[in-house]
């Protein structure tokens, strides 16, 4: 019993010691592929988003958020929805032509995801990507009487002044990534115009923003509301903007008016890809394996056999063709791209009579056979382009731009065609007139609708510029990323100069996104 309560107290004791030293001894790191860590607390499984919960931001949703591109552009949606008989009547009309939506739809799947990525960029209502289906249906080459063209239906001047080239080989109203980007960017500058009411900026984009500020002049004189609802507008600008809410609604719940809309994928449908200078489109399309109507619908804003010689040397192709065209037009020389004929000078020819005959220009015949002069030989042979038959729509593009009735009113300058969107007030304005003798030359009243295709007498007037100067108003513009004084003149209508004055800009003037102008807008009813 004494030696085992000895052998305890020495087990005891070397069991104390071995304590002590545990307590006293460095740590080593434990081998890593020994270590097995202590299992985590599960924590608590988190409560599921309500049926109605928004996305965090309607203004630029994540694109990888929705596999349909119809659930993108609902969580864009900022306009607020009214309670107004104009707009019911407009759903009433689409909700029974369904056939007509599917159809705009089925276009618009080449173009809307372009579209609403820009307005998303811009942080603008989603709305605004359907109002290609009020101007044109989404087809590219829509063409009015008015001679609006595109998806976005610009007419030449406003085209010019946003900065869409329009020439002979190309029409940058068609292009529809630069038209949607020139859109935005007149939208946008009459939503500042007319402090930041949506609405308002819709209708001017219809009917123009003299027929507006005409209206709001109008109310205000009156003591009236100012809003768009109780403004005194053209026919077709009082149902335009009802159309754009009436689509809104039906493309926020298709369900609730018996209608459903076939998925479109929230995926790219085009890249833009360089094309090293000029290129038949035929060969193109053949580069990229595709068919020459499908380059075509890409790329609408080209209305002849060849890409413009003087750019943009870019075209628009599927994702899946880039890296094809990419690897078959690198083994071209120019020479290659550009396929030509053939043919031999005869007696009374000219540089162009011949131009005529094969259907090209002056200057590509000079450019493709050196002729500084100008001068043929007879029985010399020149390069011309090879012949083609384009696609039914590129060949009425480029009749349209032909045709003689582009230069009616260079040679006619007393006759003003009505444009959609004019107004006899806008046209007093820009001929230099005064509104009420213009009306009583053409048997009418300030006041009347004015139709596509009319023609209005003009005669001779000037502006004068210091009483249109005493009759602008303020508005107040902010500095966009990409933003220059003088896109910001163009916009508005004014000079660089100004912008600088009003401002009190330094010289040479900065620019910053968030900054704010003040930028005076002529009242141009007065």
């Amino acid at each position: 019993m004494a030696l085992s309560r000895s052998i305890r107290c020495v087990l005891l004791s070397l069991l104390a010691l071995a304590v002590t030293a545990c307590t006293h001894a460095p740590l080593k790191a434990p081998e890593p592929v020994q270590v097995v860590p202590p299992a985590e607390p599960t924590p608590p499984p988190a409560p599921e988003p309500s049926i109605s919960a928004e996305p965090a931001s309607i203004a630029q949703p994540a694109a990888p958020l929705y596999t349909d591109l119809f659930d993108r552009v609902r969580a864009g949606f900022q306009l607020e929805d009214v309670a107004e008989n104009a707009v019911d009547m407009q759903l009433f009309w689409f909700a029974n032509h369904p056939d007509y939506l599917e159809r705009s739809f089925q276009r618009s799947e080449l173009y809307l995801y372009d579209i609403a990525a820009q307005i998303e960029k811009r942080g603008m209502p989603a709305e605004l990507a359907l109002l290609p289906m009020i101007e044109s249906a989404y087809e590219p080459y829509a063409y009015s009487r008015a001679r609006a063209s595109g998806l976005w239906q610009f007419i030449p001047g406003t085209g010019s002044r946003f900065d869409l080239k329009q020439d002979w080989w190309y029409d940058g109203r068609r292009d529809v990534v630069e038209s949607t980007r020139a859109a935005l960017d007149y939208l946008q500058s009459l939503h500042d115009e007319f402090n930041g009411d949506w609405l308002l900026a819709i209708a001017a984009y219809n009917c123009g923003e003299a027929a507006v500020e005409h209206a709001l002049s109008v109310n205000r004189a009156k003591n009236r509301p100012l809003d768009f609802w109780n403004l005194k507008l053209p026919l077709e600008t009082r149902a335009y903007v009802p159309k754009l809410l009436a689509m809104k609604r039906l493309i926020a719940d298709p369900a609730r008016y018996g209608l459903a809309f076939s998925k479109i994928p929230n995926q790219p449908r085009f890249e833009r890809v360089e094309t090293l200078g000029q290129i038949d489109m035929k060969l193109a399309a053949e580069l990229a394996g595709i068919s020459e109507e499908d380059l075509y619908e890409l790329n609408p804003a080209f209305h002849r056999w060849a890409t413009d010689p003087t750019g943009p040397n870019f075209l628009l192709l599927p994702p899946e063709s880039v890296e094809l065209f990419r690897q078959n037009n690198a083994q071209l020389t120019p020479s290659e791209r550009l396929p030509v004929k053939r043919y031999r000078v005869a007696q009374g020819d000219s540089v162009a009579s011949v131009a005529r005959q094969l259907d090209t220009t002056i200057a590509i015949i000079h450019e493709m056979n050196d002729l500084p002069d100008g001068k043929l030989v007879v029985g010399d042979d020149l390069s011309v382009p090879a012949p083609v038959v384009l696609p039914p729509k590129v060949a009425r593009a480029a009749e349209l731009f032909d045709r003689p009735e582009r230069r009616v009113l260079r040679r006619h300058g007393h006759i003003h065609v009505v444009r959609r969107g004019d107004s006899l007030w806008a046209i007093a304005q820009r001929s230099g007139m005064d509104v009420n003798k213009l009306a009583s030359l053409n048997g009418i009243q300030p006041d009347d609708p004015l139709r596509a295709g009319q023609h209005i007498k003009l005669i001779a007037g000037s502006i004068d510029s210091s009483s249109s100067t005493s009759k602008a108003r303020p508005v107040t513009y902010t500095v966009r990323s990409g933003d220059t004084l003088s896109k910001i003149s163009r916009l508005f209508q004014v000079s660089v100069t100004q912008i600088a004055r009003w401002n009190s800009l330094a010289s040479p003037p900065s620019l910053s996104p968030g900054q704010k102008l003040i930028i005076r807008v002529l009242n141009r009813h007065s």
